[in-house]
C-alpha cells in the first residue's frame, strides 16, 4: 500500500511499503529484489546562470591534506581465475584509421590553474550542442567544442550548481561525479553525491537550456542514514533518467545495487514535485549499469531500460519500467543471463592493485570487479544494441596481462544476444583497463582505455572498428597522449572511470577524456580531452 509522511523539508514523501507491490509477479529472483521505493526530492530550486555561481572546495590545496579516495570493492560475482580467455583477438586487425580532431588539456596538475586534491580523478566528461564539460572528482570545467578553449571562469568546485540551494549539496563537495547531456532535450546533466554528512544524498542539476553555463533545474534526493549511496552511474532514457549505486551501509557494508528513475518530464520543466523510483536488490548484485541512449532515435515505444553486470562468464540484464503517474506498475524484472566467451576478470576480481609501470613496484587498480561507464545504446533502423566493457585478464593469475573485454549485445527487448565480443590483444605485453565504448550512427565502434607496462608509462589510447570489420575484432590503436611518469609512493587508485561519448551534432565524432601524469609522482595526476571519428561518417 501506499503511505504519505511528512518529511523534514515540508514535502510529502511517498513510501511503498509491505510486500503488497513486489518488482514483478513473475519474477524467479523476487527475493532479491525489494519493493519500489518511491520519494521526492528533499529540496528543489532554480539556479541562477551557473557561469556567475562558485561553489567552495571543503578540502584546502595542501599536501598534507590530499586524500585517496577508498576503493569499496564488490564481491566476486562468480567471475572465474583460471580460464582461456574465449575471445581474445590474437593480432591487432590494420590500420584503417580515424580522423583526428581537437587534443587539448582537460582539468588536472597546473592546468588552468587547478592542483589536485584527490585521487583517483574519477574522470568523465560529455559533449553537447557547442561545448564540452569535463568533471574531476572536486572540479569541473566548460569548453568551447570548436576550439578546445576553456570558458572563463572555469574550473570550479564540483558544488558550484548548488550554491544557494542550501544543505548539504551546497556545503558539502565529494565528488563520484556524473555528466550527462539528453541529446532528445539539448539539456546538461550535473549530478554527485553528498555522503560527507548525513544523510546521504544524490544532488542532480538539469540545465534549462543547452548552454552548461546557464541555470538549473537543481534536485537533492535522499538514501536516508545508512545507504552510503556509491558509485552513481546514470543513463538518459526518454521516460527518465535512470541510476545504479552500490549500497554500503554506513558506508562499511555491501548490500547490494540500488536502482532508481528520476522523473525526467518534471526535472526537465523545473517542477518541485519530480519524485524518483527505487529498487534495492540484495548482496547477490553488484556494479550495474543503466542503459544510456546515444543518438536521437528513441528506443521502441514502451521500452525499459536495461540495466546490465557481470557474472560467471555471463552478462545479466534487468528491465526497467517506471510510471510516475502509477507506481504500482514499475517493475524492475530480472536478471536475464546471457552466455560470454570464458573470461578471468583482473587482478582476481578487482580485490587489489595489479597494473604494473615503469620505474617503480607500486602497482595499479584495475577496477575489474565491475563493468566500466558507459552502457551505451543505440536505436538504428530498429536494430536496438548496447555496448560496454570491463577488464580481464589474459594468461594466468600471477604473470597475465590486463586487457579490455568488450561486448554488442543486441535485441535486448526480446532475447538478449551477444551479436560480437572480444578482447583487445596482449601480444606486446602492455597491460590495457579503464575502458569506455560507445557506437556512431553508422554502427562503428570506439573505446577509449589506459595502456601501461613495465616500459610504458600510463598513457590514453583508444581503438575502434568499422560496422564492416569482422565481427569480434579492433583495428590498430592509437595515443591520444603518451604518459609521461608513473605514479609513485603508496597511491595506487587510478581513473575509477573514462568517458567515451558521442557528440550529437553529427553523431559520428567520438570524444574521450581519461588521465595520465605529465611526470613521476603522486598527487600529480592531468587529463586529456580529445576528438576523432572514422571516415565516411558523415
Amino acid at each position: 500500500m501506499t503511505k504519505l509522511v511528512p518529511t523534514s523539508s515540508g514535502l510529502l514523501m511517498a513510501l511503498l511499503i509491505g510486500s503488497s507491490l513486489p518488482a514483478t509477479a513473475a519474477n524467479p529472483h523476487d527475493d532479491e529484489v525489494g519493493p519500489v521505493e518511491v520519494s521526492y526530492a528533499a529540496h528543489s530550486d532554480v539556479s541562477w546562470p551557473l557561469r556567475d555561481l562558485t561553489g567552495f572546495s571543503s578540502v584546502a590545496s595542501t599536501d598534507k591534506e590530499k586524500k585517496e579516495k577508498p576503493l569499496r570493492v564488490l564481491p566476486n560475482m562468480g567471475n572465474a581465475l583460471a580460464q582461456i580467455d574465449g575471445a581474445l583477438q590474437a593480432a591487432p586487425g590494420p590500420l584503417a584509421g580515424t580522423t583526428s580532431g581537437l587534443n587539448f588539456a582537460g582539468v588536472g596538475q597546473g592546468d588552468y590553474g587547478f592542483s589536485d586534491r584527490y585521487a583517483p580523478p574519477d574522470t568523465v566528461g560529455a559533449v553537447g550542442a557547442t561545448q564540452y564539460v569535463q568533471w574531476v572528482n572536486d572540479q569541473f570545467a566548460v569548453f568551447n567544442k570548436t576550439t578546445g578553449a576553456i570558458v572563463p571562469g572555469f574550473p570550479k568546485p564540483g558544488n558550484s550548481p548548488w550554491v544557494g540551494f542550501g544543505g548539504a549539496c551546497e556545503t558539502n563537495n565529494d565528488g563520484d561525479p556524473i555528466v550527462q547531456y539528453d541529446k532528445v532535450a539539448n539539456r546538461w546533466i550535473l549530478t554527485q553525491f553528498s555522503v560527507s554528512t548525513l544523510p546521504y544524498m544524490q544532488c542532480v542539476a538539469v540545465s534549462t537550456t543547452s548552454d552548461a553555463t546557464g541555470t538549473y533545474a537543481r534536485y537533492a534526493f535522499s538514501y536516508g542514514n545508512t545507504q552510503f549511496n556509491d558509485y552513481p552511474k546514470m543513463g538518459v532514457w526518454p521516460d527518465g533518467y535512470y541510476i545504479s549505486f552500490n549500497i554500503f551501509d554506513n558506508a562499511q557494508t555491501f548490500a547490494g545495487s540500488k536502482v532508481c528513475a528520476f522523473d525526467r518530464v518534471k526535472m526537465l520543466a523545473g517542477n518541485p514535485a519530480a519524485t524518483q523510483q527505487c529498487f534495492q536488490l540484495s548482496t547477490a548484485y553488484g556494479g550495474l549499469l543503466p542503459a544510456d541512449l546515444d543518438g536521437t532515435t528513441a528506443p521502441p515505444a514502451g521500452s525499459p531500460n536495461f540495466f546490465l553486470n557481470y557474472g560467471a562468464n555471463s552478462l545479466n540484464l534487468w528491465k526497467f519500467r517506471v510510471d510516475f503517474a502509477n507506481p504500482a506498475n514499475t517493475t524492475f524484472t530480472g536478471p536475464t543471463s546471457i552466455p560470454v566467451a570464458a573470461f578471468n576478470a583482473a587482478c582476481s576480481g578487482g580485490a587489489g592493485a595489479c597494473i604494473p609501470q615503469p620505474g617503480t613496484s607500486n602497482k595499479l587498480d584495475s577496477l575489474a570487479d565491475r563493468l566500466m561507464y558507459r552502457l551505451a545504446y543505440r536505436n538504428r533502423a530498429g536494430s536496438e544494441s548496447l555496448v560496454v566493457n570491463h577488464s580481464v585478464t589474459v594468461g594466468s593469475k600471477r604473470t597475465g596481462v590486463t586487457s579490455v573485454r568488450w561486448y554488442e549485445v543486441r535485441t535486448p527487448n526480446t532475447t538478449p544476444t551477444v551479436y560480437q565480443q572480444g578482447t583487445l590483444s596482449t601480444a606486446d605485453g602492455i597491460h590495457r583497463w579503464m575502458g569506455s565504448i560507445a557506437t556512431d550512427k553508422q554502427g562503428n565502434i570506439a573505446v577509449g582505455y589506459s595502456a601501461s607496462s613495465g616500459t610504458v608509462t600510463p598513457s590514453i589510447r583508444y581503438t575502434g572498428r568499422l560496422a564492416t570489420d569482422a565481427l569480434g575484432t579492433m583495428q590498430t590503436e592509437s595515443t591520444i597522449q603518451a604518459g609521461g611518469g608513473s605514479q609513485t609512493g603508496s597511491l595506487h587508485r587510478w581513473g575509477d572511470y573514462s568517458a567515451m561519448t558521442v557528440d550529437p551534432v553529427d553523431d559520428c565524432t567520438f570524444w574521450y577524456t581519461s588521465e595520465y601524469l605529465k611526470a613521476n609522482g603522486s598527487f600529480n595526476w592531468n587529463t586529456r580531452i580529445a576528438s576523432f571519428k572514422f571516415p565516411g561518417c558523415l
